[in-house]
């Protein structure tokens, strides 16, 4: 079987290896223990796989892992501190109920926080379009980051909590 070299950095971790050719990302940074990119409708449609790649959100689902050679790849492992605040707001909300969508909702908010830290209810809606939620079509999620949104504009003290 052929293997190509890659270089990349995961979650701020140099990792040389050699894979095939054919390797999707998301297999990859899973065999990096990074579980919380997950397999969902294996067509870019669902958002579960999402990670950063150089930190633009991306579909891990459909890259072949050697795209990331010599970039940086980010995966909610890798973005715990920046996470940790919106992950508990969302669950305080009782915005998530199985939790497999969880990752990648975050992941994409992070990635409009990081963009446009003041969007408006339109904005996150058309950011997070493509995170899909089969529990409950993902209104209660929208609901709690606007809800995050409104508790950071009032000076943020205890979103998190």
């Amino acid at each position: 079987m052929i293997k190509i070299p890659i270089s990349l950095t995961l979650n701020g971790k140099k990792i040389t290896e050699e894979i095939a050719p054919d390797l999707l990302l998301i297999d990859f940074v899973r065999d990096h223990r990074c579980y919380s990119v997950k397999r969902g409708c294996e067509t870019s449609n669902c958002g579960l796989c999402t990670v950063f790649l150089d930190e633009k959100p991306v579909l891990s689902c459909s890259v072949l892992a050697a795209r990331a050679d010599g970039h940086t790849v980010d995966t909610l492992e890798g973005l715990q501190e920046e996470a940790r605040e919106l992950g508990e707001f969302i669950a305080g909300q009782g915005a998530e109920q199985c939790g497999f969508c969880n990752p990648g909702m975050i992941m994409n908010a992070i990635a409009l926080f990081r963009e446009n830290p003041n969007p408006t209810d339109e904005e996150v809606k058309e950011y997070l379009a493509g995170n899909l939620c089969r529990c409950s079509g993902y209104e209660g999620q929208l609901r709690a980051i606007r809800a995050f949104l409104e508790c950071k504009k009032k000076g943020g003290a205890g979103c998190g909590q």
